[in-house]
């Protein structure tokens, strides 16, 4: 269903593999993407070490058969340890200090947040901006009237279903100490709203809604962020993170153009 994203151009790297560590929390969507051999392509980067922010991970056995350096830093336990609430973000820094050293040992080239439930406070991003981004499952490019991207945060979808979008796209973004507004790398093409929505909005079905609202969110993250995740980093290996005010890849979609196209190009 899914193309793969490539780049043509010269890596920063200067001829090694490009080094990524991947964060996330429960789950990784599109890890399996990006470890998988991939037949007669060039391989422009290696997946280095994955940290997860819960012991619960759903990828720990896909990370270990892949043999890719994984650590958990569980979160809860943390702010249990200090008998705090784990949503308290007075003491997060502390969490990202050691974050930020652990992901530091292993000398990446760009973190890639997966699936990671949590705000990123000043040790994160001051070690690794720009060179980090996230995959938010919201269009980032729709805009409030403030200019504000309209749907942030863990609710994005229903969101979008709520206020009655007819489609959806996920987005891979630069991070910055804003929530999901920092530049945009790629976003996927189109995931249409089914017109069962219309007809739970007119019946008031909420139960309806939040149960599609679900459905359609595994739709776009499986379908799209491992194809996603791949074209963001090949533009990050091209070195097009060097001064993104200076490129605009908010619609290019690797569902929009098959690798053998040409994918990206810059």
């Amino acid at each position: 269903m899914l193309n793969q994203a490539i780049i043509v151009g010269n890596s920063k790297t200067d001829g090694r593999l490009f080094r990524v560590a991947v964060v996330c929390s429960r789950r990784a969507p599109g890890l399996d993407y990006l470890l998988a051999p991939r037949a007669g392509r060039g391989r422009i980067y290696e997946i280095v070490a994955c940290i997860a922010s819960d012991s619960q991970c759903q990828e720990l056995d896909l990370l270990e058969a892949a043999g890719i350096p994984t650590r958990v830093l569980d979160i809860r336990q943390f702010y249990r340890a200090r008998g705090l609430r784990w949503s308290d973000l007075a003491v997060r820094p502390l969490y990202d200090e050691v974050l930020a050293a652990t992901l530091l040992s292993y000398r990446p080239d760009l973190v890639v947040l997966c699936g990671y439930l949590h705000i990123l406070t000043g040790p994160v991003l001051e070690a690794f901006a720009p060179n980090l981004i996230n995959i938010h499952d919201a269009d980032l490019t729709v805009r409030d009237d403030r200019g504000i991207p309209r749907y942030r945060g863990l609710r994005a979808v229903l969101d979008a279903i709520l206020a009655g979008e007819r489609e959806t796209r996920s987005t891979v973004h630069v991070v910055t100490p804003e929530l999901d507004t920092g530049p945009i790398l790629v976003r996927s093409d189109a995931f249409p709203v089914h017109p069962l929505v219309q007809e739970a909005r007119v019946w008031g079905a909420l139960d309806i809604l939040k149960a599609y609202a679900y459905a359609h969110r595994e739709w776009m993250m499986r379908a799209s962020w491992g194809p996603l995740l791949a074209g963001a980093i090949a533009l990050c290996a091209a070195g097009a993170n060097r001064d993104l005010a200076g490129f605009d890849f908010s619609n290019r979609s690797p569902r929009s153009q098959s690798a053998e196209q040409g994918g990206y190009l810059c």
